[in-house]
């Protein structure tokens, strides 16, 4: 197997797994680009163009099927398209880039670990100016990291009693959509540009969420659900700590 088809093959299973999750895969999007040894101009902006690529498709899917809370994710998303746009005109070093990633995800997979009752919860109603504050504090960190947004939202979704696992998967892919397009585009303005083979892991990108759509859509649980984000969440922010 050639380097470029490891690569696209290793973005498509982990673009399978997050998308069961209602994640598009940014966070380990970015682990197999350190894992290849990426030029760290280039991983950000990838990340980000992968993600718009899987989430894009996870959103135009729960739209046909009508679940997505359109009044909560307008709430969630005006702010964080304007704080994505901030993040990714500011450009970290590669240590502090890894760090605050790393530390951010370790903390929102123990939130997910710990809110065990998701599912017997009802969920609570979301009032507008702490749901702008989250979207907000999400969209920067998406912009910063590159990695979409979902993996901070879905968790403080949980945690804080606005949404059951399954319901918080839903609004992830829309709202990484958006911060991630917005994103890159301050990404881009920064001077960071895309790789040249970058069509090419979109290929991957997109075979994954269609493949793992599909499996979260029919078969997931609400509890198989929480634990398959928290997983991912930890093992991403291990691996990004411990570069």
């Amino acid at each position: 197997m050639t380097h470029a088809a490891l690569i696209v093959s290793l973005i498509g299973a982990v673009s399978l797994l997050y998308a069961t999750a209602g994640q598009a895969g940014g966070t380990a999007f970015v682990a197999v680009m350190a894992f290849a040894s990426f030029p760290a101009s280039e991983m950000r902006p990838t990340a980000l163009f992968l993600n718009v690529v899987a989430a894009g498709y996870a959103t135009a899917q729960l739209l046909r099927k009508g679940a997505i809370d359109i009044k909560t994710l307008a709430f969630l998303s005006v702010p964080s398209i304007v704080t994505a746009f901030i993040g990714g005109l500011l450009v970290l070093d590669a240590r502090e880039y890894f760090t605050l990633t790393g530390v951010l995800l370790v903390t929102a997979g123990l939130l997910m670990v710990l809110k065990r009752n998701a599912e017997s919860v009802e969920p609570r109603a979301v009032r507008s100016l702490p749901a702008a504050l989250a979207g907000a504090a999400s969209g920067l960190l998406s912009g910063l990291t590159g990695v979409g947004g979902g993996v901070f939202l879905a968790p403080m979704l949980v945690a804080l009693g606005w949404a059951s696992a399954k319901r918080a998967a839903a609004l992830s892919p829309p709202f990484i959509l958006c911060n991630s397009a917005v994103g890159l585009l301050g990404v881009l303005l920064a001077g960071q540009r895309l790789g040249p083979a970058a069509p090419l892991y979109a290929v991957g990108a997109l075979a994954g969420a269609i493949l793992g759509s599909t499996i979260a859509l029919r078969w997931m649980s609400e509890r198989a659900t929480q634990y398959v984000l928290a997983a991912i969440l930890l093992f991403a922010g291990l691996r990004l700590l411990l570069r």
